[in-house]
């Protein structure tokens, strides 16, 4: 059976995405849509994007950009537009710095051209949308006007939040935005910031990212069962590091 399986913020814990991989069965048949934030947190942020170069020879990939995948980006190619590293160590940067004084510059080099060949986001045939953060524009991500927001925007996830179950979605007060397609898969805005451990589904959106960055675990779902399953806390699969704790 060929499956799609949606993968959330990994974060530099390798060991977590081979448990997940391992704990799902993955084979070649199935196509992995991963959502962003491959780097920044825990110490083996390279190894993740040599992992994922290598995974993508031996079947269908589809590799999504995060926030801090374009903020490696920046740092390797000492693109400083719009790049604080001050601030970016403080948000995981640190560990990815660290673990970069390790790898040559031939490796860096297959990581920036892996780093620039990320979507901003994925449509399938079902009108299923993947993306990293959310949009904002009412009319959806082909009008967006700042593409960043691809990778940085919270306005959709805060508003599925927001918005009351009980409203009918023909009501003149229905966001517009969480009627455009049949389901939005997104990470960037861990579930455990409303003290949730498993994947959350609020209207159409489904919020993979359950917090391995930080305490939680790194999750693989099945977008057509919903089943999902998970690999341990990242704290306790990198005992002697901070993550971004």
């Amino acid at each position: 059976m060929n499956r799609k399986l949606v993968i959330g913020d990994i974060h530099g814990g390798l060991k977590a995405l081979h448990q997940v991989l391992d704990k799902a069965k993955v084979t070649s048949k199935d196509t992995l849509i991963f959502l962003g934030d491959f780097v920044d947190g825990w110490s083996e942020s390279p190894a993740v994007l040599d992992f994922l170069i290598q995974l993508e020879q031996q079947q269908n990939c589809i590799f999504i950009k995060g926030n801090h995948d374009d903020l490696v980006l920046k740092w390797l190619t000492t693109n400083k537009e719009g790049f604080d590293e001050k601030m970016w160590f403080q948000h995981g940067g640190e560990a990815t710095s660290l673990s970069y004084e390790r790898v040559d510059e031939a490796t860096k080099e297959k990581h920036i051209t892996f780093l620039k060949s990320l979507k901003n986001y994925y449509l399938d045939d079902e009108n299923r949308l993947f993306i990293h953060a959310g949009f904002t524009n009412v009319r959806g991500v082909d009008f967006e006007f700042f593409k960043p927001l691809f990778y940085w925007d919270r306005t959709l996830w805060e508003m599925a939040l927001a918005l009351d179950p009980n409203l009918s979605k023909d009501h003149i007060s229905y966001p517009n935005r969480l009627k455009l397609y049949h389901e939005i898969y997104i990470g960037h805005t861990p579930v455990t910031k409303i003290n949730e451990a498993i994947p959350v589904n609020k209207a159409c959106i489904w919020n993979v990212d359950t917090g391995a960055a930080f305490k939680g675990k790194l999750t693989i779902m099945d977008i057509e069962t919903k089943k999902f399953w998970q690999s341990d806390a990242l704290p306790d699969l990198y005992p002697d590091e901070k993550g971004r704790n």
